[in-house]
């Protein structure tokens, strides 16, 4: 028997193709026999052949493109909805349908208004452009960024890349996790500093992909959440908010993506919780000054030659730390890489641990007895995060 909400949501795609109106269509919650496969998003396209349907398959190490005719474009989502994948996002400019599917097939449609007033460009070969750029943008001048001709000032060409980069970082991260496909979102920044970043992932989330987003930028120092409250106001961000606070006071609320970038030895560990108890699914943090384990840790034999030297065991301690913290969050339930994600010319403080939560626990056990035993290498007694976790 056909499936009341996906003839609904089937109709409305044609119609939306015909009509004119249709602007983009994702898939999401892979269930195939790709293992590799993570999103699948439609577009429309104009080639020389005439309109095309631009099918993009998101694999976790590369993207695949197929441009397909309509009606062939449409066949392949119909046959992939809700065996496939299990969610999809249609947008047109007369409304959003979100069609979810149960492992048991169940399903349940819901109709929103539109996100986007009309079609999206159907250039093939469209330019391809920053996230975030100088000309007019209100926030980038407001925070002097850029001068009154929106022209990065010289000096800070360096942080506009670096803002861009870590969109972009944030862009990949939510079209691998399980909030691809969803049309709102909550993100949290705990120690947002001047804002930079704070902004640029609420204006990549509403104005790129046509999300509704809530943006919160916690920061401890009151002058710059005065300032930063302004220039979301004065930009137009409805949904961007700042308080201030302390991280290990803030009370989350339940929080699709916590960001915390540079907050101070267990500042980032009380984020990380935070991020873990609120049921985040995306947490990103790059970590600074890792002074708890070096105090603690006592170098094996092998090493006491090498790490006598106190620059080397700063370092060796920064490596544990943040390898400590990957372990604690593969066994909270997610996906764990570390990185670097600025050139070594800005800053040496350039490793970012980026988590995304698991459909299925990690091996627990494993886990474990690698967190023991690299604890016992180096003769730690505690780490903060894992007693954080341990008393929950």
């Amino acid at each position: 028997m056909t499936d009341a909400h996906l003839q609904q949501f089937d109709e409305t795609l044609r119609r939306s193709l015909e009509d004119g109106i249709f602007v983009k269509l994702t898939l999401a919650k892979h269930r195939g026999k790709e293992p590799e496969l993570k999103n699948l998003y439609i577009r429309p396209v104009a080639l020389k052949r005439g309109a095309r349907l631009s099918l993009l398959y998101r694999y976790k190490t590369k993207d695949v493109v197929k441009n397909l005719d309509v009606d062939e474009g449409v066949r392949v989502v119909n046959e992939m909805l809700g065996t496939e994948f299990l969610s999809g996002h249609l947008f047109t400019s007369r409304e959003d349908l979100q069609i979810d599917f149960t492992r048991k097939g169940k399903s349940r449609l819901v109709v929103r208004a539109a996100t986007f007033e009309g079609p999206q460009p159907a250039e093939h070969n469209r330019k391809k452009r920053r996230a975030v750029g100088g000309v007019e943008n209100v926030y980038l001048n407001a925070l002097g960024l850029t001068n009154e001709r929106g022209e990065v000032r010289p000096a800070l060409g360096g942080k506009l890349r670096q803002i861009n980069k870590f969109v972009e970082i944030v862009g990949g991260l939510h079209a691998s996790s399980p909030l691809a496909g969803r049309a709102q979102l909550s993100v949290v920044d705990m120690g947002s500093g001047k804002g930079y970043l704070t902004f640029a992932v609420y204006d990549y989330f509403v104005n790129t992909l046509g999300l509704r987003a809530k943006v919160l930028g916690i920061e401890a120092r009151a002058e710059l959440v005065e300032v930063c409250n302004k220039v979301a106001r004065r930009a137009g961000f409805e949904g961007l908010s700042f308080s201030a606070g302390l991280i290990e006071d803030y009370e989350l609320p339940d929080t699709d993506i916590l960001i915390a970038l540079h907050a101070c030895d267990t500042a980032t560990d009380d984020a990380i919780f935070k991020g873990v108890r609120a049921g985040a699914s995306i947490i990103i943090t790059a970590p600074c000054c890792h002074k708890e384990l070096r105090r603690q840790m006592r170098p094996p034999a092998p090493l006491r030659g090498v790490l006598r030297h106190g620059i080397l065991l700063e370092r060796e301690a920064e490596a544990v730390t943040d390898s400590l913290r990957a372990l604690l969050l593969e066994r909270a339930g997610y996906r764990v890489k570390v990185f670097e994600f600025v050139s070594t010319e800005h800053t040496r403080k350039n490793t970012m641990i980026a988590a995304v939560r698991r459909d299925a626990p990690a091996g627990e056990e494993k886990t474990l007895r690698e967190l023991r035993e690299l604890k016992e290498f180096y003769q730690i007694r505690e780490q903060r995060l894992e007693k954080l976790l341990c008393d929950v």
